[in-house]
């Protein structure tokens, strides 16, 4: 990545993304301080423990939505920590949206009454999702929040993924979050071993720069060299979508949002997301070189 690629990035975070994102690119990008991410994501949680207020772009309501809520410990994650007290009110939240199989489902019943893309606001199945179950719970492992909702959400996890026969990216994507910090290592690595065929089978490995595909790549899975989905994958493929992702750097800076476009602000707010996203991994991977700071140690 070049100098000029890299301001073009941040001008179109400082032009076009929210706050919340705008701060995390200053703590991930340019070495600033992570409380005002964590102070920016704080005004998305409400009272009831979760996350909504539009922190996810597709949903616009105040109400608290598991999928929100899984955004926001993503970046709590990527800040340094998860603390405590904020992850078992998560949980305690969590425990009364959860369907009787010990499963979220992405959105509750409340999205119909509010302002969200249309393919939420016509959702009529409620019932579970492994992606997202899978994601929280590997969140909340890796940063040790014990929890009676979690102990279920790990049992129902573990008898999806057990008679799993076929998946798709962002499930994959979450079972992988779920595989890298459970405890259970052994049975983690023989699960991965199963899954193998199955998510190179969903994973676009050869994707194309011309046609401006709108899908998810290896570097959606696997965004770091040390993430478990890594050795599924040739060296070859992670260089070739390493270029891809460089390329599909657009003229003013951003991205393109993986999202289907539905309105013009949840669109740019997405391209916000995906920008800080691609140029994470492309610093995980080494292509941003020596044009960046670390990133602060004050977590």
């Amino acid at each position: 990545m070049t100098w000029d690629s890299l301001r073009a990035a941040e001008h179109f975070v400082m032009r076009s993304a929210r706050l919340v994102d705008r701060y995390r690119f200053e703590h991930l990008f340019r070495n600033g301080s992570v409380e005002p991410a964590r102070s920016a994501l704080a005004a998305y949680r409400n009272i009831d423990g979760g996350y909504g207020n539009g922190l996810d772009p597709d949903l616009r309501g105040h109400a608290s939505q598991p999928t929100a809520t899984a955004i926001a410990l993503s970046h709590l994650d990527e800040s340094g920590h998860i603390p405590l007290d904020l992850g078992h009110g998560v949980c305690r939240h969590l425990a009364t949206l959860t369907n009787p199989d010990g499963g979220l489902p992405p959105v509750h019943g409340s999205v119909r009454h509010t302002e969200a893309a249309p393919r939420w606001r016509q959702l009529d199945d409620f019932s579970s999702d492994l992606a997202l179950t899978a994601s929280i719970t590997g969140y909340l492992y890796k940063h040790h929040v014990t929890h009676p909702w979690r102990d279920s959400a790990t049992a129902y996890c573990w008898k999806r993924i057990n008679t799993l026969h076929w998946t798709e990216p962002r499930q994959a994507i979450g079972v992988c979050t779920f595989l890298q910090n459970v405890p259970d290592r052994r049975r983690a690595a023989a699960a991965l071993d199963r899954l193998r065929p199955m998510i190179r089978a969903s994973i676009g490995t050869h994707p194309a720069f011309e046609t401006r595909q709108r899908v998810h790549t290896v570097l959606d899975l696997a965004t770091r060299p040390d993430h478990i989905a890594r050795p599924l994958f040739t060296d070859a493929e992670i260089e070739r979508n390493l270029d891809f992702f460089e390329k599909a750097q657009r003229d003013d800076g951003g991205w393109d949002s993986l999202a289907p476009h539905w309105g013009a602000a949840a669109t740019l707010e997405h391209e916000g997301m995906r920008t800080i996203h691609c140029m994470s991994v492309l610093y995980a991977y080494g292509r941003v070189g020596g044009l960046l700071p670390r990133p602060r140690s004050d977590r």
